[in-house]
């Protein structure tokens, strides 16, 4: 056996002793050291056999025996004195304890005593009333229960027909019916959730109401494209029943973008696979910036007009989706539709504005993405014009709807087709330089006669001017704002039927109004009527009646050029350099991102017509020597600039380099027009012709200042002020460089100097005729003005043609009489006078024949002649103070004149005073 195992030092310990063996007795020991030691003692009330035999010693002794047997009774008799004191102190608790023990046996035997009356007294009155009453009212509670469940039974049977009803609702389009009907019988199943058939039919119900919820999301998928307010109404109403107006909003927008998108492919797809033919092409699995690459031209225009067509259905959709909203919001009170009514929280109201506003702009630029790669999709810089014109419209006409959607000025859609009509315009303007260059070399500047009311206005190329009231609106817009459209919005206008993009096909449809002339007079009266008042004047002398000029209107009476005066005479221009300028002007107007492209290309136009002007009539190498200033220093710059910037002065057998891409060779006049001849005065009408469309060109590019002025960007407006005054205005300049070439030959001045130089001078008497030459330049005159006479009646010649050309050949004569005088060797004072009367006689013949007044250069002459009596000190303060005669005018003076009233120094000196004014213009 082990020794003890644990102990408690009270004075005494309770051990447990255990062994291998299965038996242990319990002792009361008294240890006077740990367990372990072999001293302790252990006092018990029962021998220990442990303790006892582990301190015999190995050999017994009976003497020490019976002194631990002493010694344990001693220790007994301690410890049964301690219990007997013990029981003495606890003697009166345990006297009390009793007799409580005792008195609760009284009270239980009274308790049995009463339980067993109660229960005789309830058998008695179970025997004489509960049996029979009790019964009659469990029997009416079982029937009620059993009523009850006839009610729930009734009521589940019509829960599992409910599936019928549900699926007709459905049919019918009866979203917000089928969605209450569905969470009545749901809130009923959960009523009977306790029977076991229940469990299946809310299961099912729930599965019909997701089935509903997804036939609610396909018919609000069908509101993107066509919206219809109660078939809409149904849908938010079925959502508002469900708790997911939000949801709703999130899923409609969802459903606008897969719209687009599914829009634009079909639409695209369609034309690609009509186009295509039979090719084995899997055109659906291609992306739609792919597909957008195999539209062919002649489908482009078609598929554009539908493909916008298209998706201002889906925009007018989202405009009466959130016009829907808005009118709901406007109201006082709950808007009542179909079976119930359409609640909305402040929250959810709030959530599907914001909702609204934010996805017109992500709609927007939804649309112009996939309008974008439409339009990059193609390369259109070959197309022809009315079908580019087209293009812009269509996308103008888009432009117009995003801004009116969302106000977005559609940057996108900008960028993308600047990017076309850049590429575009660049080949349309250089092969429009080339026609117009192939035009001029091949016009023979013959008339082409138009109606007296003609304006640029009736030319199919300015339609759009008439149509708009503000140069800002494309010609789709400024046809939609008509009479009957008002200040209505395109989705004002074509919310119940039409579509904007339709307006094109109608407006190309228009046929222009003929402007031309039958036979160059609107009518023989009208030619008899103009000779009438011709030749009425019966003071005019008849060699002047041919060409008499209407000074009021500033036009010969036959023929002008002048657009818009009144009257009915006939307006004559060249059609083609306008009209392409007018179809610039219709780009520009619609396109207004490449204004400033179109107005310097429009300016290149007209430079090339003025340069080929000037180069086919004005370019003379005896400009400069005339003296007569013929071309300012305004026109020669401009002349220059042109040269320099647009003419190719390359030969054209050479290749084209980088540099000289953008320009035109010039241009060479057509053999069959001939400026040599002199009965035709040296081409003359031609001359009419060019330099007056010329003139008329400019004046209509005045008129359209303030349209081009309207079009360009503000920091541009510089270059077009520029060109208005450094080209534009100098067009009617040219009449002078090219009329003096006429002037110059028509009149044989040669002839007149040879005459002047067998005249003899130093004469002792004063004559009283003049000379011959006088007469014979003054039939020259005459021969001049009847062959203008002639002129008129191919031409007429507007009364600015005509003073110039009267300026010219005047000028040219007292020029020509100058140098004659100038070259007199000797001269008396009879010989001035002579001079003088030749003059005079001269003058007053030559005022018949011209009503240009005052006779150009008559001081010139004049002057000069009477230089011949100024004294030497009078002659160097002339020769200061003249210096628009020559120095060998100015030197016959001085050797002429004075040569013999003065010496050798004093000549000597005002010949180098001639000199010095001389020296700087060599």
């Amino acid at each position: 056996m082990k020794p003890h195992e644990s102990f408690n030092f009270l004075g005494s310990c309770e051990l447990r002793h255990s062994g291998s063996q299965t038996r242990s007795e319990v002792c009361v020991c008294v240890w006077e050291g740990s367990t372990n030691a072999v001293s302790a003692r252990c006092v018990g009330l029962h021998t220990c056999y442990p303790c006892v035999f582990q301190k015999l010693p190995p050999e017994l002794d009976l003497q020490e025996l019976e002194d631990h047997r002493d010694t344990l009774k001693k220790q007994q008799a301690a410890v049964s004195k301690k219990v007997a004191d013990l029981i003495l102190e606890k003697q009166p608790a345990y006297v009390k304890e009793l007799e409580r023990v005792t008195a609760l046996q009284t009270n239980l035997q009274l308790a049995a005593v009463i339980c067993t009356n109660a229960r005789r007294q309830l058998g008695v009155s179970k025997e004489g009333f509960t049996e029979a009453s009790l019964g009659l009212l469990a029997n009416q509670r079982k029937r009620q229960l059993l009523t009850g469940l006839l009610k729930s039974l009734r009521t589940i049977k019509t829960l599992q027909r409910t599936d019928v009803r549900l699926s007709e609702m459905l049919e019918e389009e009866d979203y917000p019916g089928a969605i209450q009907l569905c969470l009545e019988c749901q809130k009923a199943a959960s009523t009977f959730k306790h029977y076991s058939c229940i469990s299946e039919l809310n299961s099912k119900l729930q599965d019909t109401l997701e089935q509903i919820e997804e036939q609610l999301d396909v018919a609000l998928s069908k509101t993107c494209k066509h919206f219809d307010v109660s078939h809409y109404t149904k849908v938010q109403l079925a959502y508002t029943l469900l708790g997911k107006t939000q949801t709703a909003m999130d899923q409609l927008h969802m459903h606008f973008t897969q719209a687009i998108h599914n829009t634009v492919f079909q639409v695209v797809l369609g034309y690609v696979e009509l186009c295509a033919g039979n090719a084995d092409t899997k055109f659906q699995k291609m992306q739609y910036k792919d597909l957008c690459t195999h539209i062919t031209p002649d489908s482009y225009i078609p598929c554009l007009t539908d493909l916008c067509k298209a998706l201002w259905e889906v925009m007018l959709s989202y405009h009466s989706t959130m016009q829907w909203h808005e009118e709901l919001d406007n109201k006082e009170g709950p808007a009542t539709q179909g079976n119930g009514a359409y609640h909305l929280s402040v929250v959810d109201r709030s959530y599907v504005k914001k909702k609204l506003e934010h996805g017109l702009t992500r709609i927007w630029q939804d649309v112009q993405l996939k309008v974008k790669a439409y339009i990059l999709g193609t390369d259109m810089s070959n197309f022809k014009y009315d079908d580019f014109i087209v293009v812009l419209d269509v996308i103008s006409r888009l432009m117009q709807v995003g801004e009116e959607f969302c106000g977005s000025r559609s940057e996108v859609l900008q960028e993308s087709i600047k990017r076309q009509s850049v590429n575009y315009f660049r080949n349309y303007h250089r092969a429009r330089l080339e026609e117009l260059r192939m035009f001029l070399e091949n016009e023979t500047w013959e008339l082409c006669p138009v109606k007296s009311n003609f304006s640029i206005a009736q030319l199919h190329e300015f339609k759009f001017m008439g149509q708009c009231h503000s140069p800002s609106l494309s010609p789709s817009r400024q046809a939609g704002t008509g009479a009957a459209g008002g200040d209505l919005s395109l989705f004002q206008q074509f919310l119940l039927e039409g579509n904007p993009f339709e307006m094109h096909i109608e407006n190309k449809e228009e046929e222009t109004e003929d402007v031309l002339a039958s036979n160059g007079y609107e009518s023989d009266e009208l030619e008899k009527n103009v000779f009438q008042d011709y030749d009425s004047d019966s003071d005019v002398p008849e060699e002047l009646k041919q060409d008499y000029v209407d000074e009021q209107t500033g036009d010969a009476p036959l023929k002008r050029f002048v657009s818009g005066s009144k009257g009915n005479s006939l307006v004559e221009l060249e059609c083609f350099p306008i009209c392409v300028a007018g179809k610039y002007m219709q780009m520009m107007n619609i396109l207004k991102p490449i204004a400033f492209d179109v107005i310097h290309c429009v300016s290149q136009l007209f430079d090339y017509y003025l340069y080929a002007v000037y180069t086919f009539f004005g370019r003379n190498d005896m400009y400069e020597s005339s003296g007569l200033g013929l071309i300012s220093s305004r026109l020669r710059t401009t002349l220059n600039r042109i040269q320099e910037n647009l003419i190719d002065m390359v030969r054209p057998f050479l290749f084209y380099v980088e540099d000289r891409k953008e320009k035109v060779p010039t241009p060479h006049l057509s053999q069959l027009v001939v400026l040599t001849k002199s009965g035709t005065l040296y081409g003359l009408a031609q001359r009419v012709v060019a330099t007056e469309s010329l003139v008329f060109l400019a004046e209509q590019f005045d008129s359209l200042q303030a349209h081009l002025d309207s079009m360009m960007p503000a920091v541009k407006k510089p270059f077009l002020q520029q060109f208005y005054s450094q080209t534009v205005s100098t067009a009617s300049e040219l009449r002078k460089p090219i009329y003096w070439i006429v002037a110059a030959k028509a009149i044989d001045y040669e002839q007149m100097l040879l005459m002047m130089s067998g005249v003899k001078w130093d004469i002792r008497e004063i004559m009283s005729q003049h000379n011959v030459y006088v007469d014979i330049l003054l039939k020259e005159f005459e021969q001049f003005n009847a062959q203008l006479g002639d002129v008129s009646r191919q031409v007429r010649i507007p009364l600015a043609v005509s003073n110039v050309l009267w300026e010219h050949c005047i000028r040219l004569a007292n020029r020509t009489l100058v140098e004659g005088y100038a070259n007199v060797k000797k001269c008396s004072n009879e010989g001035r006078a002579l001079m003088q009367l030749d003059f005079q006689q001269f003058l007053m013949k030559l005022e018949r024949l011209t009503d240009l007044r005052p006779i150009p250069d008559k001081e010139f002459v004049e002057t000069y002649i009477k230089a011949y009596y100024l004294t030497e000190n009078d002659m160097e303060q002339f020769i200061k103070n003249h210096r628009e005669y020559s120095m060998k005018q100015l030197a016959n003076l001085v050797n002429v004149c004075l040569g013999s009233h003065i010496n050798k120094k004093a000549r000597q000196k005002l010949l180098s005073a001639i000199d010095d004014i001389d020296r700087p213009k060599r």
